[in-house]
């Protein structure tokens, strides 16, 4: 029986997913196309009669954005929104700002495929020269969160993500959703890939092809365990979620720049 119902929710589109390059970390606001995503994810959640008590979000904009267009969409804006680092995108170290496509000429389709995809191999670290520190590090979102500096990551695997995520799920979101409270989790696709391992039990293995489009709300309905009764649900139209999938995979491989 389903006792609870939580819903994922990778943001929508931003500048850097328009332009094919590793976001992570750096701040970036919703590009019009993923503004008209989060605001149909929105239109589609009320239509389906769906009412959320609770958001989380990332201290990334481009979360916290979505979470803004849906509950606007949804007429909930009242509905509070709670931020936090701990459900960020993946850290992507040196990474970061790169174009994929570009890097799958470069290192091979399979490295960054590696690096993208798979559970515990972590990309190369940022350190002090790379054009993005200093941007986020002298954030003060990253200045006043609730673990020192030098503590924060410089490069994760998605099971580091799982590892800096957890404490917050089980501290902050899961007492909640035992209140019965429906919770949006408006985050990233990788934060999110990291929980929906963590709840349905995904092999090391087979969390590599799984994919979240921005944009498309996932419905998972527990029992009072907090596990899965039946298989995640991609809400919405689903050859268009099949179109959308297959756009994210393709990302990592090798084009010629023009």
């Amino acid at each position: 029986m389903s006792k609870y119902k939580l819903f994922l929710l990778r943001h929508g589109e931003g500048a850097w997913n328009k332009e094919n390059r590793f976001c992570s970390w750096v701040d970036q606001k919703l590009s019009e196309d993923g503004v008209k995503e989060a605001q149909d994810c929105g239109r589609l959640l009320k239509e389906q009669g769906y009412k959320f008590d609770l958001v989380f979000t990332s201290i990334l904009s481009r979360s916290i954005q979505t979470a803004w267009l849906v509950l606007e969409a949804m007429g909930q804006e009242w509905v509070p929104v709670v931020k936090s680092w701990r459900l960020n995108e993946r850290h992507y170290g040196s990474l970061i700002g790169l174009n994929r496509a570009e890097m799958a000429l470069q290192h091979g389709e399979e490295k960054v495929k590696l690096w993208r995809r798979s559970y515990d191999i972590t990309p190369p670290q940022i350190d002090e020269s790379h054009p993005y520190f200093l941007e986020i590090y002298n954030d003060r979102r990253y200045t006043t969160c609730d673990v020192p500096q030098e503590n924060l990551p410089r490069a994760e695997s998605l099971k580091e993500v799982l590892d800096r995520l957890l404490p917050y799920w089980d501290s902050t979101v899961v007492p909640e959703i035992r209140k019965g409270r429906t919770v949006l989790i408006s985050a990233h696709g990788n934060s999110c890939r990291a929980l929906l391992k963590h709840l349905e039990g995904i092999s090391d293995e087979d969390i590599a092809s799984v994919t979240l489009p921005t944009g498309i709300p996932v419905l998972l309905e527990l029992d009072e365990n907090l596990r899965p009764v039946k298989p995640r649900q991609l809400l919405g139209d689903q050859a268009k979620i099949q179109a959308a999938i297959k756009k994210v995979e393709d990302q990592g491989k090798a084009k010629p720049s023009t």
